[in-house]
């Protein structure tokens, strides 16, 4: 049964579900209804479920835990709504609203604990991971586990994932990001760069060709060192009093340099940072701190934009197509500069998707807990893609590129199709390494 209809109204932020009327223009821009046709699984659906909890005509919240766990938080439904409805917002109070009532088992309990409270708010954990994935590369138990058919038998399709997962750095390569790196030339910005939990555990080549392009263009670029997690899987997970927690470090790290933006290289990372003020506006000591913090938050791609972009070298003519990240679009709104940054590469035929801000069914771990869902939503993208007859495609964030990367395999295209990252991509043009 529910308990104080009031203070659950509150925790639901029930009053903004009362900005939606029910017109149905969400529905073409949810990959879920796309791929599974249930009102339940759109927008207007779900928040008309999380409205009639806090009308009281629903007294069990677990009705509302499949509908809202099989949504993908791309958000797309915010760009497209004629009356502004929070989506997100809602979203994550009704998962947080869930988590905090739901009796997980003692595993499980144990597993989210681990995860959110001890592994990705963790520098050391992730040098750890990161290290231990290239001690699993360069000890030839990867060979030997890829030879003897073993990643065909692991759990939940990780076999998958495995064969997509990027080459590590050295341990010595991965200590090797310096602190502070001065602007090439004339300096136009100091910049705090985001390292991020699995961007540096995972894709540190990356976080590094960042820092070299943002010196490139003229910026000194500080890597603060005891930042932590953004916080945006623990938000979607229902964990939204620890992803508060992990704003309050960041914030009050950033704060300890004076810089003109803090810049970040994902686009699910950008969408977390730039809502710290929404996320803190009912704690005064936090909310003003919070705003300075998202206004100085900046994607790679709008700075390096704004101080005039790469100088890109003479190449074979390439034909490109572009992966939008769904939370740079629907929440950061940065999408001119990716495509202004790719399009000033010399020799590059752009040509974009169809239907190219539809999500590609990555969104954090949901193409873990979700395989099928995800797939159903990946193999749709996939068709875009290959009509558009590019051999790259250009991602912004690194569920993305995985994603891509997993759809290229599962095409079986990867003699004349890869994915990389903006940053790899321009790195590669400008001959930086």
């Amino acid at each position: 049964m529910i308990e104080n209809l009031d203070e659950l109204r509150k925790e639901l932020k029930y009053e903004k579900t009362n900005q939606c009327v029910q017109c149905g223009y969400c529905l073409p821009a949810c990959p879920t209804y796309a791929t599974m046709g249930k009102e339940t699984h759109s927008p207007r659906g779900r928040i008309n479920l999380v409205k009639m909890v806090g009308e009281g005509r629903i007294t069990d919240l677990s009705v509302l835990e499949e509908p809202l766990d099989l949504c993908l938080g791309c958000r797309a439904c915010e760009t497209v709504c004629p009356t502004g409805v929070e989506y997100g917002a809602i979203l994550e109070a009704a998962r947080a609203a869930i988590t905090r009532r739901k009796k997980f088992s003692f595993p499980v309990q144990t597993l989210r604990k681990t995860l959110f409270r001890k592994v990705f708010p963790s520098r050391k954990a992730m040098k750890l991971l990161g290290n231990s994935l290239w001690l699993y590369e360069k000890s030839g138990i990867q060979k030997l586990a890829r030879k003897s058919g073993l990643m065909s038998r692991l759990p939940a399709h990780l076999g998958e994932f495995e064969a997509i997962t990027p080459p590590a750095v050295s341990p010595s390569e991965r200590s090797s990001l310096p602190s502070y790196t001065p602007a090439k030339g004339e300096k136009k910005y100091t910049v705090a760069f985001f390292v991020g939990c699995v961007m540096d555990a995972m894709f540190r080549k990356i976080n590094q060709l960042s820092v070299k392009l943002l010196a490139e263009v003229g910026c000194d670029v500080i890597v603060i060192p005891n930042q932590t997690c953004c916080g945006a899987l623990h938000a979607h997970a229902g964990e939204l009093d620890e992803t508060k927690v992990l704003a309050k470090k960041n914030i009050a790290s950033f704060e300890q340099e004076e810089v003109d933006f803090i810049v970040n290289n994902a686009g699910g990372c950008g969408a977390m940072l730039i809502e710290y003020d929404h996320l803190l506006a009912d704690e005064p000591e936090w909310a003003e701190r919070a705003e300075r913090f998202a206004e100085k938050t900046k994607d790679i791609s709008q700075i390096l934009a704004e101080c005039g972009g790469i100088k890109g070298l003479e190449r074979p003519p390439e034909r490109v197509t572009y992966q939008r990240s769904c939370h740079m679009t629907n929440v950061q709104k940065v999408t001119k500069e990716p495509l202004q940054l790719i399009k000033d590469v010399p020799n590059v035929e752009f040509i974009e998707m169809k239907d190219a801000p539809m999500c590609c069914g990555s969104a954090g771990i949901y193409n873990l807990v979700h395989y099928k869902a995800s797939m159903d939503i990946l193999d749709q993208k996939m068709e875009r893609v290959k009509d558009t007859k590019a051999t790259t495609i250009i991602t912004t964030n690194p569920g993305c590129l995985l994603q891509m990367k997993l759809g290229i395999e599962r095409e079986n295209v990867k003699a004349n199709l890869r994915a990389v990252h903006l940053v790899e991509y321009l790195a590669e043009a400008a001959g930086i390494s």
